[in-house]
């Protein structure tokens, strides 16, 4: 096994988000959430649910959609965003480009896992759809096992403690504001995926390293060719 490092020694773990980062599902989203919460009676333009929506888990979504509009409205967007995000997800829903040679590039030198604010149905359904599940298969925790979801740590404490690894041995591929800023609550290294819908500006902070080409990932965690 070849050994990356972070500042405090080898990386045992890379914890892997979901959406955005694996599958390319996070246009999809934006794109659902626009039509869904018009449809409520809440329009918001692309670059506003980016910066409120983008990395929280459903959870928090709903109950920010409840605040706003009150009166049960956080089921109901429940219910019709999973509903089109499906339908959508079936048309077509590609890897995040560069992310197989990435894949390939990791998994064979450190352990993984995915820690996503999704929930498991969703997981499984777009991960299956793109072919991903069975590299994860047994490995894949969501906010919904937690108490909270990201910007809070818990998820991904959670991962590494499931995982058996200690948080400073974990580093995190994140490509939201809100999921860099669980992986340093969580005490671990993260990596922000500049390439998708999150400006890279909005990655930068503390033992963050910000990138842009999903083929870059293993040669800057350490397992060069």
């Amino acid at each position: 096994m070849i050994d990356a490092m972070t500042s405090s020694g080898p990386v045992r773990l890379v914890i892997f988000d979901c959406d955005g980062v694996l599958v390319d599902s996070e246009r999809i989203a934006v794109r659902v959430q626009r039509e869904v919460l018009a449809g409520m009676g809440w329009p918001l333009d692309d670059g506003e649910i980016v910066r409120r929506f983008i990395g929280r888990s459903a959870q928090s979504i709903g109950a920010i959609v409840e605040e706003q509009l009150g009166d049960g409205a956080g089921a109901r967007w429940d219910e019709w965003f999973h509903r089109r995000h499906r339908e959508e997800v079936d048309a077509g829903l590609p890897l995040v480009d560069g992310i197989a040679d990435a894949l390939d590039g990791i998994l064979p030198h450190v352990a993984t896992c995915i820690a996503s604010g999704g929930d498991h149905v969703k997981m499984r359904h777009t991960l299956g759809v793109t072919g991903l599940w069975p590299r994860f298969e047994g490995r894949i925790f969501s906010s919904t096992e937690v108490a909270r979801g990201k910007p809070a740590p818990d998820v991904f404490l959670y991962a590494a403690e499931r995982m058996g690894v200690d948080p400073a041995a974990c580093v995190v591929i994140e490509d939201s504001r809100f999921g860099v800023e669980a992986a340093r609550a969580a005490g671990m290294r993260a990596f922000g995926f500049a390439g998708g819908l999150t400006p890279g500006e909005r990655l930068v902070g503390p033992d963050t390293t910000v990138f842009h080409d999903m083929r870059e990932l293993p040669k800057l965690l350490g397992f060069a060719a």
